[in-house]
């Protein structure tokens, strides 16, 4: 006779010990699950430095925030372009504590997962170090590069690289009191990809400063970042006093929505990862919730929790919504180095509900299309060559974005984000201060510098969409008819026959 089965340890169990996974974790707790965390380490402060818009962090998290700037600006240009919408930084060791303390009692155990097998009651999940560990909701979020699931990358791998450093300045290296998200303004070192600065003025002489690289395919390298920060801050006659801290970035920022079934994939693992921005932290602090109601329903009501839990974090729209970020994805890979800086003067130029929701990723796709659209029409003319490009080449794409363009209400769908803190004007410092990056998510998977780049651009992948007047479409005409008059209009840029 079969042995009997053995009942599930736990309710569920998260592959990982991010903050995707702790605040998961948290909210399943908080629904009366037992949970168990697996992770390679117990419980430390996140490695990674972790940036969000105040008013995307929920208000528990907020609390956690170790700076918070109102004075937030970007370079795309000479002049400074004030975005008015404060920026927070995370104190990672006050992070952790908070969510642990929001999760309450947790099973932890430390072990590396090899794979993980569905059973009778539940998936069993195995550890190099021979724990079989049985539950009836698995989860991996073991950050960018998954455990029990691998994230999917269309075309091959783009990231995001940066490499930063905490340190002491004799003379600021950016405007004191300010926060710069995107500095294009200089370019120093070697190779062609373009890069910018983040900044961070931390208090005092202490600033934090990154070189990065936005979106590349193949990236920088560690060296290269290094050399172009440090040339960067010798021209501007700011070199770094003492260095307190290090930090190398590189993370894929391409991820297609995963595919059920199976355990679910969450936070960096599960696609998660913005592809304009590179943030992840905020949005999976936001769907946590959604993602253990819909999981532990489910359970209760003896149906399949993942089908659930899958159906909460990527329904329909957020999977459509996904494939319009991807065609700006492409956009970015493929315009020249020079042409980054107007194509960001252009979308900071864009009224600020516009581009807050472009970089939410809960916004609908239609809304995400008509302001690529709009986009477009702001552009210059040879900024809009290789997105027409790209359009071309993914006439399906191309066709979705349209039609869900063309279906969206003239008006964003998209509220206003709320206000968390009052907005001031920029500091009186207006000298040449340094660039952006994005949330710096988990990053200990890509720590080191010897990365997969081996994969090129396919033809074929999704390019970006466009149309002079965004807010003329006519939500009755035929998409066909307008797929090919907008290929029609595009020729004489483009120089296809």
């Amino acid at each position: 006779m079969p042995a009997p089965a053995t009942p599930a340890d736990t309710d569920a169990l998260i592959v990982g010990a991010g903050p995707a996974a702790l605040a998961l974790a948290a909210e399943l707790r908080a629904r009366h699950l037992s949970v168990r965390i697996v992770a390679p380490h117990a419980p430390q402060a996140f490695p990674a430095t972790y940036g969000a818009w105040l008013d995307d962090l929920p208000v528990w998290a907020q609390v956690c925030a170790a700076h918070v700037w109102t004075d937030v600006r970007v370079y795309t240009g000479p002049q400074p372009t004030p975005l008015l919408r404060p920026y927070a930084l995370l104190d990672n060791t006050r992070f952790l504590h908070v969510l642990l303390d929001r999760a309450g009692p947790l099973t932890w155990t430390v072990g590396t997962v090899t794979h993980a097998a569905p059973g009778p009651d539940g998936w069993t999940v195995h550890t190099r170090e021979g724990h079989a560990l049985s539950a009836r909701f698995v989860v991996d979020a073991a950050g960018h590069a998954g455990s029990l699931r691998r994230p999917r990358h269309p075309g091959g791998a783009a990231l995001q690289t940066a490499y930063g450093l905490t340190a002491r300045f004799e003379r600021p290296p950016s405007a004191p009191g300010a926060m710069v998200w995107m500095d294009y303004r200089a370019s120093h070192g070697p190779g062609e990809t373009p890069t910018f600065l983040y900044a961070m003025h931390l208090g005092d002489d202490t600033y934090f400063v990154e070189e990065t690289s936005l979106i590349a395919r193949p990236a920088p390298t560690r060296a290269a970042l290094r050399a172009r920060l440090h040339e960067r801050l010798r021209a501007q006659g700011t070199p770094p006093g003492e260095i307190l801290h290090e930090e190398w970035v590189a993370f894929p920022m391409n991820a297609a929505a995963p595919e059920p079934p199976g355990p679910l994939a969450f936070g960096a693992a599960g696609g998660m990862v913005h592809p304009i921005s590179g943030f992840q932290v905020a949005g999976a602090l936001r769907a946590a919730p959604l993602v253990a109601q819909a999981a532990a329903g489910a359970l209760r009501a003896g149906r399949d929790p993942y089908a659930a839990a899958w159906a909460a974090l990527w329904p329909p729209e957020r999977r459509a919504a996904r494939e319009v970020h991807l065609l700006g994805v492409q956009a970015l890979l493929n315009l020249p180095p020079g042409q980054l800086a107007p194509f960001f003067r252009a979308f900071f130029a864009l009224p600020p509900a516009a581009w807050h929701a472009f970089l939410d990723p809960d916004t609908p796709p239609g809304a995400l299309a008509r302001t690529m659209l709009r986009l477009f029409a702001a552009l210059p003319g040879r900024t809009r060559v290789p997105l027409a490009r790209a359009a071309l080449a993914t006439p399906g794409v191309s066709g979705r974005a349209l039609r869900a363009a063309m279906n969206a209400p003239t008006a964003s769908a998209h509220p206003d984000p709320r206000p968390a803190r009052q907005a001031v004007g920029m500091s009186d410092d207006t000298r040449t201060e340094q660039t952006a990056s994005s949330e710096q998510t988990e990053n200990a998977v890509l720590n080191r510098e010897d990365l997969n780049q081996s994969e090129t651009i396919e033809s074929g992948m999704q390019g970006a969409t466009g149309n002079a007047d965004a807010n003329g479409l006519d939500p009755d005409a035929d998409l066909g008819e307008r797929v090919e008059e907008l290929r029609e209009n595009l020729r004489p840029l483009t120089g296809q026959d």
